[in-house]
């Protein structure tokens, strides 16, 4: 099983490094992700939730690390990220339950670290 907090730790790592060698792609990058998870109509923990929704539908391990972790973050419940994977499934079918799965497992481990 992905040890998730770790994973987050090491893609954020790599990130980083990756934003050296391109620097006005990363930086477009996130300045989107911050433009698009902003309060507005919708709050941060909603936008957040909907990007985890995608994250399983299109199987992107790497997008759950983070999207479980924001989303939490940003106040979302375990709850709230079950009934998250459940419209996932509905979207993705059965590879989208493997990686609610995956998404369930991510928010036990955020949440025994205290997240």
């Amino acid at each position: 099983m992905t040890n998730y907090p770790e994973r987050y730790k090491e893609l954020s790592t790599w990130m980083d490094k990756l934003g050296v060698a391109i620097p006005q792609t990363m930086k477009g990058f996130s300045e989107l992700h911050k433009a698009s998870i902003a309060p507005g109509a919708l709050d941060s923990k909603t936008k957040e939730l909907i990007a985890l929704g995608i994250a399983i539908t299109v199987r992107c391990e790497g997008c759950i690390t983070f999207h479980v972790h924001d989303a939490l973050h940003a106040g979302a419940s375990k709850e709230e990220v079950a009934e998250t994977v459940g419209v996932a499934i509905l979207m993705g079918g059965g590879p989208s339950l493997m990686y609610g799965i995956e998404a369930m497992q991510a928010v036990s481990q955020y949440q025994e670290q205290g997240l």
